[in-house]
């Protein structure tokens, strides 16, 4: 396994400043004493278990188990994190962290407002199509939906990034919820302004009018059956551009392994997802508009 020490440094750290300040915050709020320490508290604190399941998703290793067994109790970062505890501890442990792992995520690691944006949504399934029926994990909670490859069982990631690649906002959702749903788009580009650029599937007339009166533009393509539409030359010039969200949803599923059919728990299916998002911002290098 292939570590880089400074990263590994480097990225405690900053989680490790992250929780003691939301810990400082919370127990300001508090009224009377403190809270009593549980009898069985882990020997691993919530910093080194984000710390571990960031580094998972950045190790290029497609099984959490093996990673961990090979990895952490016995490989490089065996020096690093000494008190972790066995496999099926930490994976029962793993609930405990997804509350911090989004916190983390919406305060800490997402990109600037630059006034351009690019806005698209990627499956999620969490197994294959002929094994629905038989899925228990997710019943109730995964949906069926449709992209243009296909139909699948799962959920919805809608993603808006900036033209440096960075990640501005992040909505996960049934698989059954459409682009263009109203509610979706006004709460998913609420409160940014300049020009955004989707596809076809995020046209809504009144979504597009009521974002306008906001300071917020959307451009799409249009449909055959539309009729055409004034777009000056820079317009077009970026819409052409919106491969590059494209190419960051392949990077977070090939490289930062968000999507897997191996969960055993919808929870820890979350959890993967956002800290396979966070584990995006840390790649040193972005995929851009400009070519850098």
């Amino acid at each position: 396994m292939i570590i880089n020490e400074l990263k590994v440094i480097q990225t405690f750290c900053e989680i490790d400043d992250f929780i003691i300040s939301c810990e400082q915050f919370v127990e300001g709020k508090l009224i009377g004493s403190k809270r009593p320490h549980a009898v069985h508290e882990p020997g691993i604190s919530a910093s080194e278990m984000m710390c571990i399941e960031l580094l998972y998703h950045l190790s290029g290793f497609k099984c959490f188990q093996y990673y961990y067994e090979q990895g952490v109790k016995k490989g490089a970062l065996q020096s690093y994190f000494p008190n972790a505890p066995s496999y099926n501890r930490f994976v029962q442990l793993k609930p405990r962290i997804l509350s911090l792992m989004a916190l983390y995520l919406n305060c800490c690691r997402l990109g600037r407002l630059c006034g351009l944006y690019y806005a698209d949504s990627t499956s999620i399934a969490v197994c294959h199509n002929r094994r629905i029926h038989s899925n228990k994990v997710f019943a109730g909670k995964a949906k069926r939906g449709k992209t243009s490859t296909g139909w699948f069982y799962g959920f919805k990631l809608f993603l808006v990034v900036n033209a440096f690649g960075e990640i501005i906002k992040v909505m996960f959702t049934g698989a059954n919820i459409a682009d263009n749903n109203i509610n979706q788009m006004l709460k998913l580009f609420d409160k940014l302004q300049g020009w955004l650029f989707a596809d076809k599937g995020f046209i809504n007339q009144s979504a597009f009018e009521q974002l306008m009166q906001k300071g917020l533009q959307v451009i799409t393509g249009i449909r055959t059956n539309m009729k055409n539409k004034l777009m000056n030359f820079n317009q077009k010039l970026l819409l052409k551009k919106r491969g590059m969200i494209e190419s960051i949803n392949d990077i977070l599923k090939t490289v930062c392994d968000i999507e897997h059919t191996r969960h055993r728990s919808p929870i820890n299916a979350l959890l993967n997802v956002f800290a396979g998002i966070c584990a995006y911002t840390f790649l040193e290098r972005l995929p851009n508009i400009f070519g850098l």
